[in-house]
């Protein structure tokens, strides 16, 4: 085997590999080429050498694959927002699917699972309602850029670039969020830069800009502003949102939180409301939501009610259940199921999330509907009598196996997962498969352009 690190190979593309890179062959071992889409023939530099496989980037495409489309964004394929804006669409779907059969298969051990066609969003643009951005002062440039070095080179607000997380793109628009997002992320930047006032070094910890979180009400078309900083400074927050206030019409609501601490998370220990009322309202289906600035909301809004309206199908109510929700979130679920049952309890560990599912729940006219704030681990015993179905919608890295283990012994006659990792639901499925069959499973379309995808799964408790 005479290649190493360093050398250019002809690659063809075979297949797509969770994780948005394409696998080809070459002397039997297999090499992730970020970029590469099933089809292509190219040129590609090996980056890494490992036992069993490699990882190389495009040199120079040879021949393209006829599922190759142009990309829009000039930040694609350096930015770590979007993995599959050069892969049309419907090949998008289809590798989705795989992606969720091949880790039932692989991982859960499942044999021949019944996944059905991926369900695509209605928009592929501008769908989603949250954005996350960070301030560094560590700026990465585009290769054009290289030759344009200038004293700002320690300023940046935008998106990560893909292993290099101390290093950020410094983005002027992203094609995720809709125009009003971009003005908003523009007015920010021009401000923090302008303030003087140094942004956060991810490796340093130093300085004041941490983070921008803008979140759109979908329904509505109202828009909340998170400003994440490192200290409570109200002389340059305030003015900041006041500038916001009188220059975006359609501006509910901005908030300060204030995270001092060394984790590198767009939440803070504390929050000050700078102006409207801390949150907003968005609708999904019938229900009307009110969000905070650190609560869990779906997304793609216009998904989500696609998403649930499955979970609903999949639960298969008669009108007579209990049912338990677990990792609630502000209880967009318990909402959309509670017209079908007799209850529904709901723990969330986010007391924000939790108090933001009591009162949607009231707003909505709903009083089936109970939540519990803490642990599911410690607070999965306090629902009483066991349930008729519980649904499952946990965080990516799946269920801990200590809730798996309660709601095993529960013996719910079905369960719904819902599950934003194929890997993590396979393991977790293949293992309540010694109690329940896997009926069937919905991959559901939330994050076009990226590997990202949901999927609900159905289960019913194996007789005997």
């Amino acid at each position: 085997m005479t290649w190493r690190k360093g050398h250019i190979v002809e690659l063809s593309i075979e297949r797509m590999a969770y994780g948005g890179r394409g696998i080809a062959r070459l002397d039997g071992i297999a090499v992730f080429v970020r970029g590469g889409v099933p089809g292509d023939r190219l040129s590609a530099r090996i980056i890494r050498k490992r036992r069993g496989f490699a990882e190389a980037i495009t040199v120079e495409l040879l021949s393209p694959s006829p599922d190759r489309v142009p990309s829009p964004c000039p930040y694609f394929g350096w930015c770590g927002g979007c993995q599959w804006q050069h892969v049309a669409y419907e090949r998008q779907l289809a590798y989705k699917r795989e992606h969720v059969l091949e880790s039932l298969s692989h991982i859960g051990g499942l044999k021949e699972p019944m996944v059905n066609p991926c369900i695509p969003s209605e928009k592929t643009f501008g769908y989603r309602n949250k954005m996350e951005f960070t301030f560094s002062d560590r700026r990465w440039r585009l290769p054009h850029e290289v030759e344009m070095r200038r004293q700002d080179d320690d300023f940046a607000l935008g998106l990560h670039v893909p292993g290099a997380f101390q290093k950020v793109i410094d983005i002027e628009a992203c094609l995720l969020q809709s125009d009003t997002g971009n003005r908003i992320l523009e007015l920010v930047r021009k401000y923090a830069r302008d303030s003087g006032v140094p942004v956060y070094g991810l490796k340093t910890h130093q300085g004041f800009w941490r983070y921008l979180t803008i979140r759109r009400s979908n329904a509505r078309d109202e828009w909340m502003v998170n400003i994440v900083t490192s200290e409570d400074r109200p002389d340059l927050v305030q003015p900041l949102a006041d500038l916001l206030a009188g220059r975006i019409e359609r501006l509910a609501t901005v908030v300060n939180n204030i995270n001092s601490r060394g984790a590198s998370i767009a939440v803070g220990e504390r929050e000050t409301v700078l102006f409207g009322d801390g949150c907003i309202r968005d609708r999904i289906g019938p229900f009307d939501f009110r969000i905070s600035a650190n609560s869990f909301f779906q997304p793609n809004s216009m998904g989500a009610r696609r998403l649930y309206e499955t979970v609903v199908r999949y639960a298969d109510l008669k009108g007579f259940e209990t049912v338990v929700d677990l990792y609630s979130g502000t209880g967009t679920i318990p909402l959309f199921l509670a017209d079908r049952v007799r209850t529904v309890i709901g723990i969330e560990i986010s007391r924000s999330a939790a108090r933001d599912a009591a009162m949607n729940a009231r707003q909505n006219g709903i009083h089936n509907c109970r939540f519990i704030c803490g642990d599911i681990r410690e607070r999965l015993g306090d629902i009483g009598n066991a349930p008729d179905l519980v649904v499952i919608d946990p965080p990516r890295a799946g269920m801990h196996k200590d809730v798996l283990a309660q709601v095993m012994a529960l013996r719910p006659q079905k369960v719904v997962y819902v599950s934003c990792n194929p890997a993590t639901l396979a393991r977790d499925l293949g293992m309540m498969t010694d109690r329940y069959d896997l009926l069937e499973v919905q991959p559901v379309d939330m994050f076009p352009h990226t590997y990202h995808i949901e999927a609900v799964a159905g289960l019913r408790l194996r007789r005997g």
